[in-house]
């Protein structure tokens, strides 16, 4: 494909950005030394440097473990008996959370996503799965099969949210598997219609031999993610918690023991229960108030085998 002048250019100025950006944090330079080797000047060495970490081009990654942190993940990973818990530090606000986690997050992918022998991992959505994916590393992974364990669909056919496997494929080149379906079927026949299909099953395997599941969780409450984002009317979702439905997890409802609500429009979900995948280390990942009373439930009742979380979440979960 032919490149235009303006793309040339843009690859030119992201490329300079990347050398700069190397130049400064993995080589040791300063910025005087920048702007000399290349021929700039030290006002746009500076601004390149900046616009390498803007992009994304330099990922910083905090390898000390903080002692607080530390003790929590063991308390939990104690308490609950788990596979796997890694607790970030906490901030103000919901967006440095996320962030946290998503490093937190696409650090443990790449850890298996590191390994030789083919595997099969899936991933939910939500916007901590997507930060996570946009966290994660290029590296060659082409052996591996990822797939998503919901569909990403607005009852319409609007694609509401991006996939984060589909990202995560792209960035490593592993084997992509989608959903595309409607979260939630408008009807019971158009639930059995969905799930009859050949592709669907392919995920249900895919899903029954999965070593690895990442998934986001969230409560089942007003303004939670279900409902804020359009997937349930207030109708619905009153319904849902009537029926003592507590947590969700790529879609899926849960009661406060673990166990699935499926009654009402939690009976049309066009998603794959985390708790089929049996042979996999299951991993919630979260953080946040709310969400501390869904992640106990998961860890409790056996859905999750692991957990990502930050220190108050954490805190929370353990009841202190």
């Amino acid at each position: 494909m032919v490149q235009t002048e303006g793309e040339r250019s843009r690859r030119s100025r992201s490329d300079l950005a990347a050398r700069a950006g190397w130049l400064y944090y993995i080589a040791g330079r300063t910025q005087d030394d920048i702007a000399r080797l290349l021929n700039v000047s030290r006002q746009t060495a500076q601004r390149l440097i900046a616009r390498a970490v803007a992009e994304k081009l330099v990922k910083f990654r905090f390898d000390h473990p903080l002692e607080s942190c530390f003790r929590l993940a063991e308390r939990l990973a104690g308490r609950f008996r788990l596979a796997y818990a890694e607790v970030v530090p906490s901030d103000e606000g919901e967006e440095s959370v996320i962030a946290g986690l998503a490093v937190a997050g696409a650090r443990y992918v790449e850890t298996w996503l590191a390994q030789r022998p083919p595997l099969v991992i899936g991933f939910s959505t939500g916007r901590t799965l997507r930060a996570v994916a946009a966290e994660v590393s290029p590296l060659a992974a082409p052996q591996h099969k990822l797939y998503s364990l919901c569909g990403t669909l607005a009852a319409d056919g609007r694609l509401v949210a991006l996939d984060p496997a589909q990202r995560i494929a792209e960035t490593t080149g592993a084997q992509y598997y989608p959903m595309t379906l409607p979260l939630f079927a408008r009807s019971a026949e158009e639930h059995a219609l969905a799930i009859r299909q050949h592709p669907y099953h392919i995920l249900q395997e895919l899903n029954r031999s999965a070593r690895l599941v990442l998934a986001g969780i969230a409560p089942v409450a007003w303004q939670a993610p279900l409902h804020r984002d359009g997937f349930l009317s207030d109708a619905e979702l009153a319904r849902l918690m009537e029926a003592g439905a507590a947590g969700e997890i790529a879609g899926c409802v849960f009661d406060g023991h673990g166990a699935r609500v499926e009654t009402g429009i939690a009976a049309h979900v066009n998603a794959l229960w985390i708790g089929e995948a049996a042979g996999a280390v299951r991993v919630v990942i979260g953080g946040g108030a709310a969400k501390a009373a869904p992640i106990r439930i998961a860890l409790e009742s056996g859905i999750a085998g692991g957990v990502i979380t930050d220190e108050r979440t954490a805190t929370l979960v353990l009841g202190d």
